[in-house]
């Protein structure tokens, strides 16, 4: 029998820098065929146009595409709809791929994807090299998963059976558990002394010892993310979860997505500005998408977590590209004509 092509799941919340890390790993690939598939909530996907625009996806119309998008649900959820039919096409195509990476959407829990592995069909084929969640450091010390670190350290030493837990917390808890390297990102956004304490807030959620490393923008050697040889399908019983007991499970149903597409150019900072407004008027957790810049050839990539913004340019505008600026947002109840509203009132 052939060998069994590596999968490695990459996993993290909503703006943790997964789609940075495989676009790093894309280009310093160090001669792997790498073939991705990408996770997005919603219906506008932005993530796999991203990896697309690295410069290391053959430009050749003969050549087969090695990255395939899922939007409109997570692969939690949609296994047997969306990935299922993905992976029967990957693995006809096993003789000319090394390896798969697969970016989960940040709503996303690992293990029901994983248990997909032990299906007799995929099972033959594949195998999860290592579960890879990623952390933005930024996030978690301001707060975005659990209370005050130093309150919730304290907390826990005085009784350890208090659960002070929101959904969003079971989420990151359960995508901390099921992974086999914990991949500190965002490091150069905080100091040494509250990284130190980032960590030990992760390893305090470790059911295990699993290695810890630190990153800044997801540059990593490919080397420490892919061969681990981890065969996670056959390793479940020790990565547990909030949601083992349940037949199915729910995502909370008022986290939502929506997106704006506009035919006009934006000037970076005033977008920005307008964007970190929205932020605070209404729940969003994320926005990501590119914007068409007044006099610029190329296409700015624009990806905010809460009220933290950054930016750069990707790639030139193709001749035959519409000149859009296209925004997804991601947030608790979200209101969209309020959204698009403001966004236009720029433009007057």
């Amino acid at each position: 029998m052939a060998t069994k092509i590596p999968v490695t799941v990459i996993t993290g919340f909503l703006g943790s820098g997964k789609t940075s890390l495989i676009r790093h790993l894309l280009q310093n690939n160090q001669g792997r065929r790498i073939a991705v598939l990408v996770n997005e909530f919603g219906e506008l996907g932005i993530d796999g146009e991203l990896l697309q625009s690295c410069q290391i996806c053959p430009e050749d119309s003969e050549s087969e595409n090695n990255i395939f998008e899922l939007t409109n649900g997570c692969l939690c959820c949609t296994v047997q709809e969306e990935f299922y039919p993905t992976m029967q096409q990957l693995l006809k195509r096993r003789d000319s791929i090394d390896c798969i990476v697969i970016e989960t959407s940040g709503l996303a829990l690992p293990k029901p994807l994983v248990k997909a592995f032990r299906w007799q069909e995929i099972r033959n084929g594949a195998t999860v090299d290592a579960v890879i969640t990623v952390v933005d450091c930024a996030a978690v010390a301001t707060g975005t998963f659990a209370s005050d670190l130093e309150a919730i350290a304290a907390q826990r030493q005085a009784d350890d059976s208090l659960e002070h837990e929101t959904p969003l917390q079971e989420l990151f808890e359960d995508q901390l558990a099921c992974a086999d390297l914990v991949v500190l990102n965002k490091t150069d956004l905080i100091d040494a002394e509250t990284l130190a304490q980032v960590e030990e807030l992760i390893k305090k959620e470790l059911p295990r010892v699993v290695k810890i490393v630190e990153s800044d923008q997801g540059r990593l050697d490919p080397s420490i993310l892919l061969g681990l040889q981890a065969a996670v399908e056959d390793d479940l019983d020790s990565r547990p979860s909030h949601h083992d007991t349940e037949e199915e499970h729910d995502h909370d149903e008022e986290i939502t997505s929506t997106h704006v597409i506009l035919d006009r150019a934006f000037d970076p900072e005033q977008l920005q500005q307008q964007l970190q407004t929205l932020v605070n008027q209404q729940e969003i957790y994320r926005i990501k998408g590119f914007v068409a810049v007044p006099n610029k050839p190329m296409r700015l990539v624009m990806q905010g977590v809460g009220t933290r913004f950054d930016k750069f340019y990707d790639r030139p505008w193709q001749p035959e590209e519409p000149r859009q600026t296209r925004l997804v947002f991601i947030g608790r109840d979200l209101k969209f004509s309020e959204i698009k509203s403001q966004l236009v009132a720029l433009l007057s």
